[in-house]
């Protein structure tokens, strides 16, 4: 109908990731601000180029260290709840776009004049958060998708819960084994990691995992069994507690590894961030001193 405002339903507005956030507002105002730098930049007639040490350089090196100063006050942000219109979800949408806005805004600023000197590492380091900050959005943005498929309601001491139980079992059901076949079941017992060193948390990958050892030792002996008589019911338990035990391990390594997935970039983002400043504060101050 004629003169009815469209509104937006609060639930659509919740579900709302903070990429697409106010129908990208933000990637609006961001790309507005890169484009309205790369026209400065083409049309100033001067000889040489704009760069750092032009009116333009000023203008866009000032525009880029407010930005930087404004973007690494997020964690600042998070530990404050409010609404609209300066939501998180607003903030962090505006911290994206804005951010990327500096690949334009800063590499100008430098007037792609790059030597080694602390100028150009304020813009390595600046770079460098950019792309770890890419990474960080990817990540955010896929993975706790797949945390939740792949937790199956079960939270992750459950999930180690599981394994413990099964870890009884396994000790209950090989007290009737020979030694032989019980050592099978030790290896199991005391050489399975479900999280490891930080290469095992990020893939998932246990080559020498002692229960899948121990299940395929335990499965040729069953196996051999079969191909003579009838299979030892003890051992047809034990095979049966490994492969649930196989199943439940993958199912916690999976969610160790999306969760250190999610939270390795900050090991990175905030140390580069942190060095970034660093680099800018001096980069301002030999400007001033030398200006």
């Amino acid at each position: 109908m004629r003169g009815r405002a469209v509104t937006r339903a609060p639930r659509d507005i919740a579900h709302e990731g903070f990429l697409t956030h106010g129908r990208m507002r933000w990637a609006k105002v961001a790309g507005g601000l890169s484009v309205l730098a790369i026209v400065a930049y083409a049309l100033v007639d001067q000889t040489p180029r704009p760069n750092g040490g032009t009116a333009l350089g000023y203008l866009l090196g000032t525009l880029g260290l407010l930005l930087i100063v404004w973007l690494s006050t997020i964690g600042l942000r998070k530990r404050i709840i409010t609404t609209k219109p300066y939501s998180l979800k607003a903030w962090t949408s505006a911290h994206v776009y804005l951010g990327l806005s500096l690949i334009v805004i800063g590499t100008l600023h430098a007037g792609f004049q790059l030597g080694w000197n602390v100028h150009t590492l304020a813009w390595v380091l600046m770079m460098l958060v950019i792309v770890s900050g890419i990474y960080g959005v990817v990540v955010y943005a896929r993975l706790p998708a797949q945390l939740s498929a792949n937790r199956n309601e079960a939270t992750q001491p459950q999930m180690l819960g599981a394994i413990r139980t099964l870890d009884r079992q396994l000790d209950t059901a090989a007290q009737p084994l020979a030694r032989a076949e019980a050592d099978l079941v030790r290896l199991s017992l005391e050489e399975c990691e479900v999280s490891g060193g930080l290469w095992q948390r990020l893939t998932a990958r246990h080559p020498r995992c002692g229960n899948a050892r121990a299940r395929d030792a335990i499965q040729g002996l069953v196996n051999e069994q079969m191909r003579r008589a009838k299979p030892d019911p003890a051992l047809t338990q034990i095979l049966f507690l490994l492969e649930r035990k196989d199943a439940a391990l993958a199912q916690a390594r999976r969610h160790i590894r999306m969760k250190t997935q999610l939270e390795i970039w900050l090991y990175l983002h905030v140390p580069m961030t942190i060095a970034l400043l660093v680099a800018l504060t001096a980069h301002v101050l030999s400007v001033f001193i030398y200006w």
